[in-house]
């Protein structure tokens, strides 16, 4: 499972998923949550379920589905029309703390079961810090749930919950209070040891300044980035992809303590390296595939 690019297209809609699973995104979210208006909810489920079916071996990306929220009194539905052979897992928005990713599992257990599918096949990418309860319980992720595949965050229905009137400086930049969540999540998952992925970047017509953040999401610790646009997908890829220098060193340093398992800091090329050295060489190399 690789998760640098996911991208959202709205479950209802069979033309963007034609065109967005050939843009060479890591995984589509298809969304049954803000994307979808009211009514068109049970329609959008009917269309999903028939998409994840056909699409079950013969793609190169994974089979998200963002449901609506747990006290919508939508989530039972939602989830009983895509769990089945060919789903990747559910994306989670406005999650309280990790239990309310024991409440989905509970959900999910059954169906799957009934699915012919594997205990804890189907995985759950957590939306961590939507609601203010949200921001109090981010360390209830850990130790994680079996299910449980990654943290990212959002800003927007935060921003609505506060009443902020707005969550970025002039500059583009997020304020402060959006600055902490984004951090903490970031912290969460680490916590929780998952990865953490880094928010939209809503401007899909500027791709040097979406790949100028990607970049600084990189450096800060995110493995990818959920994108809003198919325009975004190549910037985001390019962005989180290992340089020339990366992949080499990092098979380096992790051959190195493989062959010295006693040993806690290991010399290469006169540099030392010790245990953070190792687990990041092991992030980017997992990050490719390549452990």
């Amino acid at each position: 499972m690789r998760l640098t690019s996911l991208l959202f297209v709205p479950a209802d809609s069979e033309r963007k998923f034609d065109k967005a699973r050939s843009i060479g995104a890591d995984g589509l979210i298809l969304d049954l949550e803000d994307s979808v208006a009211m009514g068109n909810k049970a329609a959008a489920r009917k269309l999903l379920a028939g998409l994840i079916k056909a699409s079950n071996g013969k793609r190169d990306w994974d089979f998200w589905v963002r449901v609506n929220p747990l006290d919508s009194g939508m989530t039972r539905q939602d989830l009983e029309a895509v769990i089945g052979s060919g789903l990747t897992g559910i994306i989670l928005p406005k999650s309280n703390g990790g239990q309310d990713v024991s409440m989905l599992s509970d959900m999910i257990d059954p169906l799957e079961q009934a699915a012919g599918m594997a205990k804890n096949q189907v995985k759950v990418i957590v939306v961590a810090t939507e609601t203010a309860a949200a921001m109090f319980n981010l360390a209830s992720y850990a130790p994680a749930h079996p299910r449980l595949a990654a943290l990212t965050w959002g800003a927007e229905d935060l921003s609505a919950v506060v009443g902020s009137s707005s969550n970025k400086e002039a500059d583009g930049t997020w304020t402060q209070p959006y600055q902490l969540a984004r951090s903490l999540c970031l912290f969460a998952a680490a916590n929780a040891e998952v990865p953490a992925i880094d928010t939209l970047y809503a401007d899909f017509r500027d791709p040097e300044g979406l790949g100028a953040s990607c970049r600084i999401s990189r450096r800060d610790g995110f493995i990818g980035r959920l994108a809003i646009h198919p325009a975004q997908v190549d910037a985001i890829n390019r962005a989180f992809a290992p340089n020339e220098e990366d992949l080499p060193l990092a098979r380096r340093i992790v051959a190195a303590f493989d062959e010295n398992p006693s040993l806690g800091t290991i010399g290469i090329d006169g540099k030392m390296y010790d245990m953070p050295h190792l687990k990041q060489a092991q992030r980017i190399l997992a990050a490719m595939d390549q452990e």
